[in-house]
Order: C-alpha cells, then sequence, then structure tokens
C-alpha cells in the first residue's frame, strides 16, 4: 500500500495512488452476509469495500467473456462496480463515462486462481513466514487459512500486475488429510485480511490423500502411514463429525469443538471440499467415500490422472484443477500428460489451470495456453475462448463465486483485465486491471502500481514487475 494514499484516506480525500489500504472498515451496504463459524453467528466476517470507480467503457476490444463466448470489435460498459453491458461497436456509452480505447487488444474476466498459497507461504520464503501446513496432526480443521495470511505479502501485486490476477483462493498446504479452511480474496491492497476477504464467497475445506500425509506422519511412525491407514483415518473422522452434527441441535448440544463445527459445515453443504489427490485410483475412491458420509468433492487439485476417468470426474460434476505440464517431481506425479486439461475438456467435464505457485500464479494465460496447445497437437478443437473459461469461469464455479465474478456478464462485479495482446500469448502482459470497477493496475501509470509496505525502501520498490 501506498504511504500517501493511507493520508489521503485518512484526511478522507480520494485516492493519490491507485492502491492504498481500506483497512478493516465496515462491511459495504451490499455485502453478502458472512458465513458463520457456529451456526450462533458470523466469526471473522469480511470487511471488504470496494475501491472508489468510475463509470468506464473499453471499446473496440476483442473480447472473451469467460464462458466460452468471444465478441470481437467489442465493448464493455462498466459503472457502480458492476458490469452494465457487453455487446459489438453499437453499444450504447453514456457521455459521461471515460473512453479507453482497445483497439488491437483483448478483455478477459480477471483471472481466478483456485489453488494459491500467498499470504501464508510469502516472498521472502523464508521459515518465519511459513504458516501453510499446521502439521501437528494428520485431522486439523480447526484450523483457517485467513489466520495465516500476511497482507504485505508482494506476491500479491506481482500476481495483479503480470497474471492479472482479481480473485484467488488461500488454501492450507497438503500435509495433513484434513488441512483447514480456505478462504477466497479480492487482490485488493489492505491492511488486514477480512478488508481482502471475497463477500459472501463460502469457505473450502483442504483435505489431501496420497504421498504428502503419508509421508509426513509416516516419517514419525504415526499413522497414516499407508493409503489405506489414510483412508480409515478419513472415515472414522467423518464419522465422528456425523455424531457432533447430530446432537448439534439437541437439548443439550455438545460442547463447542472448532474442528467439528467445520466438518459440520461440509456435511451441511456450506463447505466446499478442494482435495489434493494425483492418482486417478484415489480420487474414484475418495468419490466412493463422500457417498458413503453424504458430502460432495468441488474439485480435485493437481489431479495429474483425471484423464483416467475424465468421464467419472463429468458424471459427477467435479472440476479438476490442474498443471499445463508438471510431472515427475514424485512417485505420484510420475503418469501426468501435458494432455490432460484437453482430454478432460473433450470428456465434458470441468477444467481449471492452477498455480499453487508465487511465480506461476503471474502467468496462468501462459499456463493456459501450453495446455491449449497440447489439445490441439492431438487433435482435439478448443477455442481460445474456452481456454480462458480454464482461469475465469470455471475456477469461480469451483469458489462457489460463480454468480457473482468470473465472467462478463450484465450485473457481475466489474472485475476484469485488458490485456495488450491475446492472453494466450507468449508475449501479452496485462495493460490494465480493474476490480469492483475500480482501476488497481495500469501499466501506463506508476501510481497504479501497487507496492506492499514490506516492499517500501527496498532495492526495486515501485519497478515495473
Amino acid at each position: 500500500m501506498k504511504i500517501r494514499a493511507l493520508l489521503a484516506l485518512a484526511a478522507g480525500g480520494s485516492l493519490l495512488a491507485g492502491c492504498a489500504a481500506t483497512g478493516a472498515e465496515p462491511s459495504s451496504a451490499n455485502a453478502t452476509p458472512p458465513q458463520s463459524s457456529a451456526r450462533g453467528g458470523p466469526a471473522f466476517p469480511s470487511t471488504y469495500r470496494a475501491y472508489p470507480s468510475a463509470p468506464t467503457a473499453i471499446t473496440g476490444v476483442t473480447i472473451f467473456d469467460g464462458e466460452g463466448g468471444r465478441i470481437d470489435n467489442g465493448t464493455v460498459f462498466m459503472v457502480d462496480g458492476k458490469i452494465s453491458s457487453v455487446g459489438g461497436p453499437d453499444t450504447a456509452i453514456p457521455g459521461d463515462a471515460t473512453v479507453v480505447d482497445g483497439s488491437g487488444k483483448y478483455v478477459t474476466p480477471g483471472i481466478i486462481d483456485v489453488h494459491s498459497h500467498l499470504g501464508d507461504y510469502p516472498t521472502p520464503s523464508v521459515d518465519a513466514h511459513s504458516d501453510g501446513n499446521e502439521a501437528t496432526s494428520p485431522v486439523t480443521p480447526e484450523v483457517w487459512a485467513e489466520h495465516s495470511v500476511w497482507p504485505q505479502d508482494p506476491g500479491f501485486s506481482r500476481a495483479m500486475a503480470n497474471g492479472g490476477i482479481t480473485a484467488l483462493q488461500i488454501l492450507p498446504g497438503s500435509a495433513n488429510l484434513f488441512g483447514g479452511r480456505s478462504v477466497v480474496l479480492k487482490n485488493v491492497p489492505a491492511r488486514t485480511v477480512q478488508a481482502m476477504k471475497f463477500p459472501g464467497a463460502p469457505y473450502g475445506m483442504k483435505m489431501a490423500c496420497g504421498e504428502n500425509p503419508k509421508r509426513v506422519y509416516g516419517s514419525r511412525n504415526r499413522a497414516p502411514s499407508t493409503r489405506m491407514g489414510s483412508l480409515a483415518v478419513e472415515r472414522q473422522t467423518w464419522i465422528d463429525a456425523q455424531e457432533y452434527r447430530s446432537k448439534r441441535n439437541d437439548a443439550k448440544p455438545p460442547k463447542r469443538d472448532l474442528g467439528k463445527e467445520t466438518l459440520a459445515a461440509v456435511l451441511d453443504g456450506d463447505i466446499l471440499v478442494h482435495n489434493h489427490c494425483y492418482r486417478a485410483d484415489e480420487m474414484a475412491q475418495i468419490i466412493d467415500m463422500s457417498k458413503e458420509f453424504g458430502y460432495k468433492v468441488t474439485a480435485f487439485h493437481h489431479a495429474v490422472e483425471s484423464y483416467k476417468i475424465a468421464d467419472i470426474l463429468a458424471k459427477e460434476g467435479i472440476c479438476s484443477a490442474v498443471w499445463a505440464d508438471w510431472w515427475g517431481f514424485k512417485m505420484e506425479a510420475y503418469d501426468a500428460i501435458p494432455e490432460n486439461a484437453a482430454l478432460l475438456q473433450k470428456a465434458g467435464a470441468c477444467v481449471i489451470v492452477h498455480s499453487d505457485d508465487e511465480n506461476q500464479i503471474q502467468r496462468l494465460n501462459q499456463e493456459a495456453a501450453k495446455a491449449l496447445a497440447d489439445g490441439r497437437a492431438m487433435g482435439i478443437d478448443i477455442s481460445d475462448a474456452q481456454a480462458i473459461q480454464w482461469i475465469t469461469y470455471n475456477p469461480a464455479k469451483a469458489m462457489g463465486i460463480e454468480q457473482m465474478t468470473g465472467s462478463l456478464k450484465p450485473g457481475k462485479m466489474a472485475d476484469l483485465v485488458l490485456w495488450n495482446g491475446n492472453p494466450l500469448s507468449v508475449y501479452s502482459r496485462p495493460d490494465k486491471v480493474w476490480i469492483d470497477g475500480a482501476l488497481m493496475f495500469d501499466s501506463a501509470d506508476a501510481k497504479r502500481r501497487p507496492v506492499s509496505d514490506f516492499e517500501l525502501g527496498q532495492p526495486g520498490e515501485g519497478d515495473v514487475k
């Protein structure tokens, strides 16, 4: 955040720089009521407030709408923080609107990363900042990722300036079978994580199967040390959660238990399950377990073998959040193929390209382009507009926010990116980024390049990222 902008806000003036902290202010009037930690009331509600915006039209631009549509020589008009209209060159524009000439450029919805650890594993990557894994027990549903998020992580601004990231899900790590709650953030500079928290977004539950939990706890000579041990611990945990849930409304309810509250909310359908899982056979077993206990897996993350069960995932309505071409860094990643995303798309399954990395989050557009190229090379016909869906609407759907953002539709949040060329080109970069209609990044305006407090006074502060 910029110091001069903070001073301006304190004085009641408008922004002098494009990105300043809103802090833990009261929620805006149109914010959705916060989720509850217990059925009795809210905890840690969002205090997000959109930055000031002005009526703005982008004209003459190629539009990828995020849901597979494309408009050439199009116009996007936004007002009061919302998308007002999306159409061709004859789209009406009010006379008082700021007009941005998008000739030769492209517009997409804001890029959304469904799998990030920014803030929990921030830069600089040192032990003092390592707050993403509560690796003290294989079952830690009681922890919330937001309680580790450091809003000053320079990775947030780099993700915006280089990658056009407007929203992201911060997940606990994968050391545990039950890693804890995730949090969905708006990618805006703020003093507190609650002021970044996406209003109305449901929580997620991070689960993990495979090598990581059995390696971490097997090395300590405790369960799980095998895959069968993992399933046994998970099933017993769900049995205990079912019992807690059934007694929750008794005349004498059980003593509050933070972990079981979270698990009961998963069983209620209020918290979405994001499951770290690589192998196809394990994903199939997790699906069987979810049916045993009556919850739904929203997305398998990493999912390098999803192509082997693409038909099952399509039938179950489960998204696969995948990399374009990471493979072989451990045994369960050995059978990955670069055509994974394309084969899932061909089967009618939900495809997401994710990062899980502080650098790759800055180029999800390029990752989607690689996955698209690999699909086309094997003869699968996928349009550019469909590939953009992998990093916009589909992650929004998996995060439960697709009614609010993820595509350029009237009434949705004006979260969008103007690219200086086709976003699927390695040569293209964000030209401008809007969040809720507020211009948060402008490549031509140094005052619209967010700088975190941590960077102030450091070598290279304010440099083009």
